[in-house]
Order: C-alpha cells, then sequence, then structure tokens
C-alpha cells in the first residue's frame, strides 16, 4: 500500500489529504513554519513557569479543582497522573485507519504553537505513525466536551510507555512500540499532558471516517439508481436540468446533471420512448432521486466543510499566545461542530438507504416494475430476491433508530463544572455501523438492478452501467434459481463501503 508523505504548518488539512490518511499509511513532519510557532509556544510556557506565576493547565489542578496549585517540583507529576487518571476508555478497540486519522489531527493541532508543547513530543506521534505503529484506544468514553478525554488519554498513555499499541495486526506493549522507533517513554513537562488529551481529535477522526463512508454509499446509491431505472425502464425526463434549475438548489442540480449524464446512450431507455410507452409517471424512489439524493449531497458538503475547517483547528485548552506570553482558557474542546456534522451525516445515510430499499422493493414487485416476481424465473418454487429485500428494510429500519440526533442531548460531567457537553463521540462512532447498513442496502439494489437489466436483454443500458454490472457479476453471477444468498449480499455491500463505485459520483463530493 502507497505512503502519503506531506509536511504540516503552512496550510490546513484538505478533506482529500485527510482521506488518504485515512485509507493508508502517512509519513508527516513539520514544516519549518511550525517548528518556529512550537517552540515559541514552548518557550512562553517555559517563562510562565520561571516567573512563578499560577496559570490554569500549566501549574494547577484541572475541572472543579482548577484553583489548587501545584509547586513546580510536582508538575512532571501532574501531568502523568493527568493522562493515567483519565486513561478510562472502554468498548471495542477503534479502527486502526481511524487512530491514525486521530494522530494526524493531534499532529496538525499541536503544531500550531498554542498549545505549549515540546517539538520532540509532536515529533514522537510523527514518528509512530511513520512505523505504522498505532495505539489501542477503546472506542466509548468521551462526552465530547472539555475534550474527547479519556479516548485521548489512551493516545498520550503510549507516549509516556503505558497501554499497548498494534503493528501489522499484532498488539505490543507501548514501550516496545516506542523501542521500535528508537525512542524511550516521555517524561512529559506542564501542560503536554493536559494538551495531548485535551481537544476534539477522536469525535473529528470518527466524523471523518463516518463522511468518507457516507461519500462511497453516496457515489454507489447514485449509480444504482441509474442501473434500477433501466431495469424497469423508467424515464429520465425527471433528471432534465430545465426542471431542476426552476427550483434551484445545488445538490439536486447536480445530481440531476449526474443522473443524466450516467443514463446517455442508453439502448434500454431509447427501446420504450414514444407513444407506445404506456408509463405516465414513475414511482418517487426513480422520479424523485435528484430531490432526495440532492438534498443529501447538500447536507453531506454542509458537514464536510465544518469537518474539514475542525481538522486544522487548535481545540484543546488553556490556549497559549507566544507573542503576548498570555495564556487564556476557553472552550474550544467543545466538540459541538463535530456533533452537528455526524447527526447531519446520519440523516444523508439513512435518507440514501431508505430511497434505495424503495427502489429494491419496487424492482421485486412484479406489479410495478413489469419483472418476474422477485426478480427470478419460476417464482414460487424459487423466493429469488423476497428476503433479500427484507433484510434491506431490516438495515432501513436500524439506521433509523440510530439517526436519532446525539447533539441534542447532554449529561453534565465533572461535577458540574462541565455542564453542557455535546455527545460527538458517540454521534460519530455510530457513523461507520449506519454505513454499513445503508452500503448493504445500496448493495443489494445493485444485484437487483443488475438482474433487473438482464431481463431485459438483449438492449443494453449505458456504457457506465454496463461495466458497473460487469463488475458486479465478477463477483456475483446471475440468479438463475435458489442458492445460498449471504455471500452474494456480502460481497455487494463491501463493493459499496470499499469506495469502488466513487468514480460515478467523484465530482460531486468534497473530498474528491
Amino acid at each position: 500500500m502507497s505512503v502519503t508523505r506531506f509536511r504540516i504548518g503552512d496550510a490546513p488539512l484538505s478533506l482529500s489529504r485527510l482521506r488518504a490518511c485515512w485509507e493508508g499509511p502517512v509519513d508527516i513532519s513539520l514544516t519549518a513554519t511550525a517548528v518556529d510557532a512550537v517552540r515559541a509556544g514552548r518557550q512562553a510556557v517555559s517563562d510562565i513557569i520561571d516567573a512563578g506565576a499560577t496559570v490554569y493547565g500549566i501549574n494547577t489542578g484541572f475541572g472543579l479543582l482548577a484553583n489548587t496549585s501545584i509547586p513546580r517540583d510536582q508538575l512532571e507529576t501532574l501531568q502523568r497522573n493527568l493522562v493515567l487518571s483519565h486513561a478510562c476508555g472502554v468498548g471495542e478497540p477503534l479502527p486502526d485507519a481511524v487512530v491514525r486519522l486521530m494522530m494526524v489531527l493531534k499532529v496538525a493541532s499541536l503544531s500550531r504553537g498554542a498549545s505549549g508543547v515540546r517539538r520532540e513530543t509532536i515529533e514522537l506521534l510523527c514518528n509512530l505513525l511513520k512505523a505504522e505503529i498505532y495505539p489501542i484506544i477503546p472506542s466509548k468514553g468521551s462526552v465530547g466536551a472539555s475534550g474527547d478525554l479519556a479516548p485521548l488519554a489512551h493516545l498520550a498513555a503510549v507516549l509516556i510507555g503505558v497501554g499497548e499499541c498494534r503493528s501489522d495486526g499484532v498488539v505490543i506493549s507501548a514501550e516496545a512500540a516506542l523501542a521500535r522507533v528508537g525512542a524511550s517513554p516521555l517524561v512529559l513537562g506542564a501542560k503536554e499532558g493536559l494538551a495531548l488529551l485535551n481537544g476534539t481529535q477522536a469525535s473529528c477522526a470518527m466524523a471523518l471516517a463516518g463522511l468518507f463512508q457516507t461519500e462511497n454509499v453516496f457515489a454507489a446509491a447514485i449509480a444504482a439508481g441509474v442501473l434500477s431505472t433501466d431495469a424497469v425502464k423508467g424515464s429520465d425526463t425527471p433528471f432534465d436540468p430545465r426542471i431542476h434549475a426552476l427550483r434551484g438548489q445545488p445538490g439536486q442540480m447536480d445530481v440531476a446533471a449526474a443522473l443524466l449524464r450516467l443514463h446517455a446512450g442508453s439502448a434500454i431507455h431509447a427501446s420504450h420512448q414514444g407513444p407506445e410507452c404506456t408509463k405516465v409517471q414513475d414511482p418517487y424512489s426513480f422520479r424523485c432521486q435528484p430531490q432526495v439524493m440532492g438534498a443529501a449531497l447538500d447536507v453531506v458538503r454542509t458537514a464536510a466543510r465544518m469537518l474539514e475547517t475542525e481538522a486544522s483547528g487548535v481545540t484543546d485548552n488553556p490556549l497559549v499566545f507566544a507573542d503576548t506570553g498570555e495564556v487564556l482558557s476557553g472552550g474550544n474542546f467543545h466538540a459541538e461542530p463535530v456533533a452537528f456534522a455526524a447527526d447531519m451525516l446520519a440523516m444523508a445515510l439513512c435518507e440514501i438507504g431508505n430511497i434505495s430499499e424503495r427502489r429494491t422493493a419496487i424492482l421485486v414487485d412484479p406489479k410495478m416494475s413489469g419483472l418476474p416476481a422477485f426478480l427470478v424465473r419460476e417464482s414460487g418454487l424459487n423466493s429469488g430476491f423476497m428476503i433479500a429485500q427484507v433484510t434491506a428494510a431490516a438495515l432501513v429500519a436500524e439506521n433509523r433508530m440510530l439517526a436519532h440526533p446525539a447533539v441534542v442531548d447532554t449529561v453534565p460531567t465533572s461535577a458540574n463544572q462541565e455542564d453542557h457537553v455535546s455527545m460527538a463521540a458517540h454521534g460519530a462512532r455510530r457513523l461507520a455501523d449506519m454505513a454499513a447498513n445503508a452500503a448493504t442496502v445500496v448493495g443489494i439494489e445493485l444485484l437487483a438492478a443488475a438482474q433487473g437489466v438482464e431481463f431485459q436483454r438483449p438492449l443494453t443500458s449505458s456504457q457506465p452501467m454496463e461495466q458497473l454490472h460487469a463488475a458486479l457479476r465478477a463477483g456475483a453471477g446471475p440468479y438463475e434459481q435458489d442458492r445460498y444468498f449471504a455471500p452474494d449480499l456480502a460481497f455487494a455491500g463491501a463493493f459499496v463501503l470499499s469506495g469502488q463505485a466513487l468514480g460515478y459520483a467523484k465530482a460531486l463530493l468534497p473530498s474528491a
């Protein structure tokens, strides 16, 4: 797998670069600009300590204990204790791809110099990334305010030689991981522990992963809708750009143009034009694809902009302003923007799956589609796609429950000092399950549409759709009689989630 190499410090992280970090290994380093900023920020912290001033986060306790001053000779112990006490994560470990994103985001945030950490602390994270060594971070335990404290504490713990990592899929101790990159456990200086575990990098990484998965599902659903339209000999008139220009919604216009382009040249479509065609209108799940998928696209684009901004932001607390020597305490750790973005993506995934399942339901219904019942000859003897559609219905029902907004919930924490939280972490974490569900739903539609198109032979669909048909048939053959169907569904879901269909809508998507 190719390695993505780049330097952090002169420009914000782009979504395309972040997608590359999610998809494979990275090798990152700091620019001279970032090195200077980090050095200045660290010097400001040292100057405060030397002056004997009492400043929150540097030589005080934390949260409700902010008024407790800590002697200078105990500052290193303070930072170590902070990391160990906050490493309270539970649940299954996050995937390596998400942890890799977390690490990149943390480096990007620290490289701005406003966190007051040492260069060597940041470079240790870079070295672990280069070696493809990823801390094992439990997925649950953050409420997305005062930072993603628990998951980021597990990340920070590895730097001090505590906890475990994964290397080439094998679990190793944190000390062994550090040894592999020629490092010893760090002794954290003043403020460093707090800077490492304060921030939105866990929530943001999970939300970004959800964004990229949503894009993969979206692209496949666009293609599935076109293939299904041909399978039922549907009309492309609803994709006419004049209709959408009158409304003016950007996503709707873009989706309509993509649907029309992908449908162009279809011999199936050409075969039912003219007065002999008795169809008046297609069901909404076919006719309203631009409206539904276009609205979903606009939501995805909005969420993407929010997450792209967050990815390069400084979200720990307090923040060091080296030019004035001030340390200001605020609330950038509050993950409300990430929580809203995650909720938007959840709703988009839900709707993509909803309309896809409805098209599958039309395809299997001979009264609506004009195709053999359940897309199989000798139906009755064979059940065909009957239960595949039931599976799709089950998955969209589950996604409807999962789509409940997380951001509207809040549970006060830390003895009411942190009395409003974002719940961004679990709002973002659920996106992986929702994307997997939606991918299977769209995958089922793709198989059903491919089957439907075969009933129109010798007529062919458009060139892009015939290429898609061939790719599907490479992993799942025609359904001629009942067979063990689960492997086909697994293949189709994996096909969607892998991004192999991205090309059908790549120009529309934020991370393209």
